[in-house]
């Protein structure tokens, strides 16, 4: 782990850093330490989106992590769509799913003494389907997952031709939609805590996660969404309109696993 020399950016009064940028095994991540942490320790990771939007330009998350006491770290993966397969664009050694595991959760642990418990994912479009597929994966890793706009049908940007890594990831469209999150999804094991929401306006994703909440319902699996806030279809407007709910969802729902573990 290093600091980006010159990249750091100071967002706080006085001397107190808010959001920089860090190297872990060599790729870039934005951090986010409150002024004033929460005592519990909660943490929140963020999976970005397909145009690598970063989360340190939205101001109202930032307010929002701040009133929480929240720590923040967002992975750079390129356009990796958060699989477990070789993006080279990202990486020609590790997936997405691999550097998640194996270094971001130790890196984790070992700048904030972390127990697991307390640690929420947190994803918006290509992100939002790969915070939902680590959940269902990996639920007693991550109980807590909260999902705007997310990306779940993937395969037909492949199927359409207008995504430049997935062809070199999968070998046709169909190989990509047997590993959407849908088909992650365990009828006996899931995140204890979910939350989807999604733009009704959202052309190009809100059919296919509607159909994940009809799975999660039809299977008696408890999850929590929004597909009636309207602002802006599939953008930066409607992520900064779920921001108040989506992170007091986070915190509500950490604070609950953190009571299990007492």
């Amino acid at each position: 782990m290093r600091l980006m020399v010159g990249e750091i950016e100071k967002l706080s009064k006085g001397n107190t850093f808010m959001w920089f940028n860090i190297e872990v095994r060599g790729h870039q991540c934005e951090v986010f330490e409150p002024v004033t942490a929460n005592a519990d320790g909660p943490v929140v990771i963020y999976l970005h989106g397909v145009h690598l939007g970063r989360l340190q330009d939205k101001p109202v998350f930032t307010e929002q992590f701040e009133k929480h006491g929240l720590r923040v770290i967002g992975p750079r993966t390129q356009r990796s769509w958060w699989t477990d397969v070789i993006c080279e664009e990202f990486d020609r050694e590790i997936t997405a799913e691999q550097y998640l595991l194996e270094h971001i959760l130790p890196f984790i642990e070992q700048r904030w003494g972390h127990n697991g418990r307390e640690t929420a994912l947190m994803g918006t479009s290509m992100g939002g389907q790969g915070a939902l597929r680590f959940a269902y994966k990996y639920p007693n890793t991550f109980p807590v997952v909260a999902a705007i706009s997310p990306a779940i049908d993937y395969h037909l940007r492949m199927k359409r031709g207008e995504d430049e890594t997935l062809p070199g990831m999968y070998a046709d469209p169909e190989a990509a939609r047997q590993d959407t999150a849908l088909l992650h999804i365990h009828p006996l094991n899931w995140p204890r805590h979910q939350f989807l929401c999604c733009d009704p306006t959202d052309r190009d994703w809100f059919s296919g996660v509607e159909r994940m909440q009809m799975k999660l319902y039809s299977l008696g699996i408890p999850h929590e969404h929004d597909f009636d806030t309207v602002a802006g279809g599939h953008s930066g407007d409607y992520y900064d309109a779920q921001a108040v709910k989506v992170v007091e969802f986070i915190v509500q729902r950490l604070e609950q696993e953190r009571q299990r573990s007492v």
